[in-house]
């Protein structure tokens, strides 16, 4: 037989009979349902008729009730027919309608002290949303809350932290108050989360047709991208027509991730959306307590419920909905409550009370039936049912399921945790993304050839070109975790890609664009124009705009021995020497000093210039000058040189060692605000995109962007800018021009030129980054952009990069002079001046030399031959006198000079041609 027709024949048969036995019982309650909620009233009653057949709880007493249906959205009947219920004589009011007409319900309970157990409904199976009744501390809230509070928001938001979502979107159906959610919301928003909302209409065909008409590409692929990451927030039916028509319309791939929350999920709907889903799908539901003994299933207690709500395998209990299960509860929690009043004989009899009239008094037992319902308590189809303190139901469980990823349909489902208020989240929630197993897959990879991302390192004829560069080696670790291979090819325009005036893209980003390859990959930026059309995964290396400039070439400098000193101070030393020398002449004679026995030096201005000479260059010398004047200023003279050489000295050897070139141009600033050397960069690139966008920015702050703009748009930009950056970097090693490109480019190029005539500049804040390019779509960025983060963290990425980009490379990137990073040793240019002086010197004294022993000649031959005896006798006595050690005094007498004379050895002058006279 089947269950509805009997349930329908009890229904006329319970309303045919309430008149007799109202008669002769004291228990009487009355229900207010939903007009929609038939079958709230169908276990109503399959309620009460188990709880009248067990004597046990209510022994020889039978319940009667009353119900009526009213419309969930008119207070006013519902106030109408709750009094109506209250003039027959109630004990309690069980109502299971929406919030619209609880709120009146509630007032109208505590105006007249009848316990009220509400059951929230929600319309055609959508999910609950918060009824905000007033609750009050005092003893006039009458209203009990069967059903726990809405926890769907605190369920979400732990869900998507510990899946660590960032960015996805909400849909919700027509019948779902949105206002529900909004606690959530403040929580995401707080957490910097970035989420959408969207409604999702009746014909749902119609919108997803609306959305292709209305859309264009770029938008379109950016609500796919939108789509991999969604919470639905709808009944089963509406979730099930939703995720059935994005799938057949391909707005999602299998690589997307959905999570459906509603209490009212039943298994039925678990595998059937399960059935209709393509890649993750997580559920939320509300989940009761089973017995693990079956034979125990439909007992509580010592009650028995009837087989066709306990058995899971009854189509009615299938079929239930949450709100049926908490009605048997409520009426068996009433029942109960009967039984502890009639046990402690502290009944109170209805009474027939009268909402119209203004005079009406409240019933007097209903605060002790108030109290003996909150204080009791059942355990029934939903599990422990009672009630805190608030009046509220605490008891709720909520069970998480899900699917692994795969666009196979009908995958298995499986527990992967649950929650409740008081312990939180119980299980491990990880979004694996794609398996780690890619093995098989070969992937077509596009690419631009720029160093040293990409470059070729084998061309041989009639074979496949090999790569090599820091962004292969990234592909490759990739490739060497993941298990996929991949076949390269260049780009046939050699460009990154740019829109074009039709809206299609060139370059590598057009090969994306039109599906003629899987993923793109090269010194790639991720700008916002490009992430409109394909997918990023996380950058893999951070971005900035450099400026690469040639070295100033080092001018070779002859005499840097002079540099320590100004000209000028050169021309005074000079100048001193020529002084001094002339002053100790002077005062020499005017005062002669009495030479000592022995001395050699006369003191002619000759030998006074080149005694000061000697002393300054701390050569030393005898010193004959005898004098209190000369003494002084000599000594005067010492310090002076000994300050001035050491001052040299010291000087000289930092001039040796430090060069000291300095370059106006350091920093992007200083670029922009000369104009003497003329810079670009690659016309339609991301860096021309940048700065133009930058620079005709009216609210951009600094104006670095703006004065460059007007540099590189010069002529249209066809005058400072370059088709590719191999021509930028020429155009900067051989004329007067600064290129602008990728920072990390320029280093290269820097680092690795053989004669290290380049230097950077550049920004030190990284906005943006290098990432792999893939369709839009593509399965494949999360479990990419997993993998680089992975590299990222053990620091395989910084090995890859340390590989291209040394710390310790052969030039320096800094530096605006020509200088290789080697030793301090100093080279024949630092000492070419000194040497030139020493040539100088000995040609200048070769010379004079040559000079003299010409002079020298030629005077002597012009003495006659006659006169040479007397001449030879005329000149041997000074030239003796010369060689003796000390002068003779002319005061002396012929015969003193003699003795001293003889004395020396002169006794034999008379053999060289005469007599020996008086000078």
């Amino acid at each position: 037989m089947e269950v509805f027709p009997l349930l329908l024949v009890l229904s006329v048969w319970w309303s045919r009979t309430w008149d007799s036995a109202n008669a002769d019982s004291i228990i009487h309650i009355g229900a207010i349902f939903d007009e929609s909620a038939k079958k709230d009233d169908e276990v109503f009653r399959t309620a009460v008729g188990d709880l009248n057949q067990n004597e046990e709880i209510l022994q020889t007493e039978k319940i009667t009730f009353s119900v009526t249906f009213v419309d969930g959205n008119n207070p006013f009947q519902a106030v109408q027919e709750a009094c109506e219920l209250m003039n027959q004589g109630i004990l309690a009011l069980v109502s299971s309608i929406g919030c619209t007409s609880a709120g009146s319900l509630q007032s109208l309970a505590d105006a007249m002290h009848i316990p009220h157990l509400f059951i929230q409904r929600s319309t055609a199976g959508t999910p609950r949303s918060g009824c905000g009744l007033t609750r009050s501390n005092r003893n006039d809230d009458y209203t009990l809350s069967v059903r726990p509070p809405v926890y769907l928001h605190d369920v979400i938001l732990r869900v998507v932290t510990e899946y660590a979502w960032q960015k996805f979107i909400i849909f919700y159906d027509s019948e779902y108050d949105i206002r529900g959610i909004q606690e959530f919301l403040d929580k995401v928003s707080q957490q910097g989360m970035d989420v959408a909302l969207q409604k999702v209409e009746n014909n749902i065909n119609k919108m997803i047709t609306t959305l292709f008409d209305t859309m264009r590409i770029e938008e379109l692929n950016r609500y796919r991208d939108t789509l991999r990451r969604a919470i639905l927030v709808m009944n089963p039916a509406t979730a099930k027509s939703f995720i059935t028509e994005v799938v057949e319309t391909n707005l999602v791939a299998f690589d997307c991730h959905w999570i459906i929350i509603n209490e009212e999920i039943n298994d039925v709907d678990v595998q059937e959306l399960v059935r209709r889903s393509i890649g993750r799908l997580t559920i939320i539901r509300q989940t009761f307590p089973v017995p693990q003994n079956i034979s125990q299933r439909c007992f509580r207690g010592n009650h028995r419920i009837s087989s066709t709500l306990c058995d899971p395998k009854d189509p009615f209990a299938q079929n239930m909905e949450i709100s049926n299960l908490y009605i048997y509860d409520t009426v068996l929690l009433l029942a109960n409550a009967f039984h502890k009043k009639l046990e402690d004989r502290k009944w109170h009899s209805m009474a027939s009370l009268s909402c119209i009239r203004k005079n009406s008094k409240p019933w007097q037992g209903g605060r002790s039936m108030l109290e003996t319902i909150k204080k009791g308590g059942v355990n029934g189809l939903t599990g422990e049912l009672e009630f805190g303190e608030n009046g509220g139901n605490p008891n709720v469980h909520f069970e998480i399921l899900g699917t692994n990823y795969g666009e196979e349909l009908g995958r298995g489902v499986r527990k992967l945790g649950c929650w409740n208020p008081v312990t939180g989240l119980n299980g491990s929630l990880t979004d694996k993304k794609l398996e780690n197993n890619m093995r098989g897959v070969v992937l077509r990879v596009v690419t631009v050839l720029e160093e040293p991302f990409v470059m070729v390192s084998e061309n041989v004829l009639g074979k496949p070109k090999k790569y090599q560069g820091f962004s292969i080696d990234v592909l490759d670790a990739l490739s060497n975790y993941l298990g996929f291979n991949y076949e390269i090819y260049v780009a046939p325009d050699h460009k990154y890609g740019s829109p074009q005036e039709d809206g299609t893209w060139n370059g590598l980003v057009g090969e994306l664009v039109f599906k003629r390859a899987d993923i793109g990959i090269s010194a790639l930026t991720i700008t916002p124009d490009r992430e409109n059309v394909v997918d990023f995964t996380t950058r893999y290396m951070d971005y900035s705009v450099g400026v690469l400039l040639r070295r100033a070439e080092k001018t070779v400098d002859m005499f840097a021995c002079l540099a320590p000193f100004d000209l000028s101070l050169w021309a005074c030393i000079a100048g001193t020497v020529l002084l001094v020398g002339l002053l100790v002449y002077l005062l020499n004679w005017l005062n002669p000093p009495r030479l000592q026995m022995g001395s050699m030096t006369s003191t002619t201005l000759y030998n006074s210039m080149w005694f000061v000479y000697g002393s300054f260059v701390q050569q030393g010398g005898e010193v004959p000058y005898t004098t209190l004047a000369t003494r002084m200023m000599m000594g005067a003279w010492w310090l002076f040189a000994l300050i001035v050489i050491s001052s040299y000295t010291a000087n000289l050897a930092a001039f040796l060692t430090i060069t000291r070139i300095e370059s106006s141009i350091q920093s992007l600033q200083d670029l922009s605000k000369q104009t003497e050397i003329p810079y670009g960069t690659v016309l339609d690139s991301a860096v021309y995109e940048h700065v133009r966008m930058k620079g005709l920015n009216p609210f951009e702050r600094d104006s670095m962007y703006s004065q460059m703009w007007r540099m590189i748009n010069r002529s249209n930009g066809s005058e400072n800018n370059v088709l590719e950056s191999q021509a930028g970097i020429q155009k900067v090693k051989y004329g007067n021009y600064a290129f602008v490109w990728d920072a990390a480019v320029l280093e290269y190029v820097a680092i690795n030129d053989p004669d290290c005539s380049f230097y950077t500049i550049g920004n030190t804040v990284a906005d943006r980054g290098y990432g792999i390019a893939l369709q839009h779509g593509s399965p494949y960025r999360d479990v990419f952009s997993q993998r680089i983060l992975e590299l990222q963290q053990n620091g395989d990425m910084d090995i890859l990069k340390h590989k291209w980009w040394p710390k310790n490379g052969q030039c320096d990137l800094y530096s605006s002079v020509d200088t290789k990073q080697k030793g301090g040793a100093l080279d024949i240019k630092s000492f070419a001046g000194v040497f030139c002086i020493l040539a100088a010197g000995i040609v200048l004294s070769c010379f004079i030399a040559m000079l003299e022993t010409w002079w020298n000649k030629r005077k002597g031959s012009r003495v006659p031959s006659k006169e040479a005896s007397s001449l030879q006798n005329e000149t041997t006595i000074p030239e003796r006198r010369n060689a003796w050690p000390l002068r003779p005094c002319l005061k002396l007498g012929s015969n003193t000079w003699r003795s001293q004379a003889s004395s020396h050895g002169l006794h034999q002058s008379s053999q060289m041609g005469g007599p020996l006279d008086d000078p």
